[in-house]
């Protein structure tokens, strides 16, 4: 796959068009949630209030499904995945724009930060030394093939996210293409749909592999140890 020509360099380094979009969804939630939290009220509410309070319960109560007692804790980080995964997949369909999730150097750093948020999260649970040996059981025979499965899935993580997202806009395209204007809210409303999809289950597979890490030693509460939910892979 070639690589996208550099819009402009910061001294060595390219700037891409799919570099320029993300730090424009970054722009957009930080100054988004700066806007939703600035007048907060717990007397009367307004829509967007409403609206924000819901979709935070709605993460949270995901999160208690998988790893009970522990939604305050993953809640930030699983949140704002969800939140800008979904956003990443739906800036295609502004005109002009291509999704950050079909570039294959975004969803890798993605999967990457998921990588090393299950280390994290999982050291933080149960202790760096019942972590560590975790990668021994049952036997230290095994432990090439955990490193093999921890690689494996993170490779699968961002293959996944962007293969799907690539392949919805190229679909779309061509139907744009084939059929003109005569199809484009059926289209539009099926890349809304999957752009979702795709969002919702590479925030809950980051979630699953995430409560395997803090589920991995003795020293895991046993409040934590509910099997997580069956994720749909299309």
């Amino acid at each position: 796959m070639e690589s996208l020509p550099a819009l402009f360099h910061l001294g060595p380094l390219g700037i891409t068009a799919t570099v320029v979009t993300t730090w424009g969804l970054l722009l957009i939630l930080a100054l988004g949630s700066w806007l939703v939290t600035r007048h907060l009220s717990l007397d009367q509410p307004g829509l967007a209030q409403t609206a924000l309070e819901g979709a935070v319960q709605a993460v949270d109560e995901a999160i208690e499904a998988v790893l009970p007692g522990r939604g305050g804790l993953l809640l930030p980080f699983i949140g704002t995945l969800w939140l800008f995964v979904a956003l990443a997949n739906l800036i295609g369909l502004v005109p002009g724009l291509s999704a950050p999730t079909g570039d294959l150097s975004t969803t890798a750093a993605l999967a990457l930060l998921v990588f090393f948020s299950v280390h994290w999260f999982g050291i933080r649970a149960v202790g760096p030394r019942a972590y560590l040996r975790h990668y021994l059981a049952p036997s230290p025979l095994l432990l090439p093939f955990h490193l093999l499965g921890e690689l494996s899935r993170t490779l699968a993580l961002a293959v996944r996210l962007f293969g799907n997202i690539m392949s919805l806009e190229m679909a779309a395209l061509l139907v744009l293409l084939v059929a003109g204007l005569l199809v484009p809210v059926p289209v539009l409303m099926l890349h809304v749909i999957e752009a979702l999809v795709q969002a919702y289950i590479f925030g809950t597979l980051a979630l699953i592999y995430i409560a395997g890490g803090m589920q991995s030693g003795p020293e895991a509460s046993p409040a934590t140890t509910s099997p997580p939910p069956a994720v749909p892979v299309p």
